[in-house]
Order: structure tokens, then C-alpha cells, then sequence
């Protein structure tokens, strides 16, 4: 990537992050804090797509940076990436929120809201152009497949998404931090298959296979490496999602670098 192409589209996002700033389509736009355009790098191979933004990401102007996201960067983690290493977005740029008489609640997206976002959404991709898409949770990926599409069913499975770029659905991680005992663990295995399935997805690409051959000369010492490919299973279980939260397989995968990743 020229530098020349990244600036131009480090520009074209700053424009149309304004843009979704400005927005006031939807009645959520008037109440939020702050709209949440999405972060990461304007050359991105792989685009992570959520549902929308929570408390805290509506108090910051940021995707994921909750307990969720801390769970998320684990995951990117487990397959070599940084969070700065891939762009993350969701379906609408604002908190969804209903009032309890007590306080603004978390809750998910209505269609119109999802429509009145959607040419945000399909214009990052547009400037983005990624190699691969990762849709967190159903809603996610019901905004790409359908309202049939089953997380339970077609998660792992490789679809083809708008501009004919693969996509893939796995788990929201705050669906992940819900589960108690062996589902905690059950899941986490699936997730794994799944991350495992984007990191082959991506070794595809000259420049990600290129990092790779750069990581394979690093030092094989590397503690804190290998402490993050195996922490982030490490979440405790019972823990209900915090007030921060949202609304919300490969034939030849990679080696993996740990097999009792989840045992």
C-alpha cells in the first residue's frame, strides 16, 4: 500500500466520520453522548463488525472498549494481530437506548435505525476494501445475510459478502462472558475454530503472509507472546456483562499454537 493511498483513505474516513457525526437521522442520534464511527487501520486486511455501541463506547467515541473489547483484543491477539492492526466498526454508529425510568438502557438497533446507518457501514467498507469481514454476533451478520441467517448453526462458515469479500460470524465476546461452567468452555473452542479460520483466510494475502515469515525470524523467547496466545480463554466465567457492554472452518488452518488452548 503506496503511502499515498493510505493518506487518501485515512482522509475519506475523517470525512465520513464527520459526516456520521452530523447525522441526526434517527432519534438516537439526538440522545447519545458521542457517535462511535469505528477505529483501526485504514489499510486493514480484516474488518471486525459488531452490533453497536454501549455505554462506554458511546462515553468515549470508541468501538469495543468495554470488557467485551478487552476480550476482543485477546482474541486478535491469539492469531498474531493487534488491535491496531485491523479496523473495527458496527452496524450503527450510535447507543441504542431505551429509558427505564431510572436510567438509559442498552438495547438493539430497530430496523429503521440499522437502514439509516447501513450506507455509513457499506461506504467504510468501500474505502476499507478488506480481505476478510468478521461479523460479532447474529445481528451482525443478519445485517449482511438475512434476518434466517443462525449463529448457532452458520457460525464458522465462510460467506460471501458485499464486494464478494469473504465473511465470516462467530460469537459476540460479551455473549462469550454471559456463559457459565462448561459452556464457557464449549463455546470458546467454536470461537477458536473460527479465529483460527480468519488467520488462514488471511495468510492468503502476500502482505499478511509476509508479516508472517517477519514473526517466524522473531526471537522463539518470546514470553509475551505466548502468554497472550493462550489468556484470553482465560476469562472468568458467571460474570454478567457490565453496564459498558452493547446491546449485544478452514480446510488448511494454521498450526495451532497451543492444542490445549481451551482443555
Amino acid at each position: 500500500m503506496s503511502v499515498a493511498e493510505r493518506a487518501s483513505r485515512e482522509q475519506r474516513l475523517a470525512n465520513l466520520a464527520a459526516a456520521v457525526e452530523r447525522c441526526r437521522a434517527c432519534e438516537i442520534g439526538s440522545i447519545r453522548r458521542n457517535s462511535v464511527f469505528g477505529e483501526g487501520d485504514a489499510c486493514a486486511k480484516l474488518l471486525v463488525i459488531g452490533e453497536g455501541p454501549g455505554e462506554t463506547e458511546d462515553q468515549l467515541g470508541r468501538p469495543f472498549v468495554g470488557r467485551a473489547g478487552q476480550l476482543l483484543d485477546k482474541m486478535l491477539v491469539a492469531i498474531g494481530l493487534q488491535r491496531d492492526d485491523v479496523f473495527i466498526a458496527n452496524t450503527v454508529k450510535c447507543r441504542p437506548t431505551f429509558d427505564d425510568g431510572v436510567r438509559l438502557r442498552n438495547r438493539p438497533p430497530d430496523p429503521v435505525e440499522m437502514a439509516n446507518c447501513r450506507p455509513y457501514l457499506d461506504e467504510q467498507i468501500d474505502i476499507l476494501a478488506p480481505s476478510v469481514i468478521l461479523c460479532l454476533g447474529a445481528p451482525s451478520a443478519k445485517s449482511f445475510l438475512g434476518p434466517k441467517f443462525s449463529i448457532t448453526k452458520q457460525r464458522g462458515i465462510w460467506f460471501e459478502g458485499p464486494r464478494g469479500i469473504p465473511l465470516i460470524a462467530t460469537f459476540h465476546p460479551a455473549y462469550i462472558l454471559r456463559l457459565t461452567g462448561g459452556e464457557i468452555n464449549a463455546t470458546k473452542r467454536l470461537v477458536w475454530g473460527d479465529l483460527k479460520a480468519v488467520a488462514a483466510k488471511l495468510a492468503e494475502t502476500p502482505t499478511l503472509r509476509q508479516a508472517q515469515g517477519d514473526q517466524a525470524k522473531a526471537a522463539p523467547g518470546d514470553k509475551a507472546k505466548a502468554a497472550a496466545l493462550g489468556s484470553w480463554q482465560s476469562e472468568p466465567v458467571g460474570l454478567s456483562p457490565s453496564k459498558d457492554e452493547g446491546s449485544h472452518g478452514s480446510d488448511h488452518p494454521p498450526p495451532d499454537p497451543q492444542p490445549t488452548l481451551f482443555e
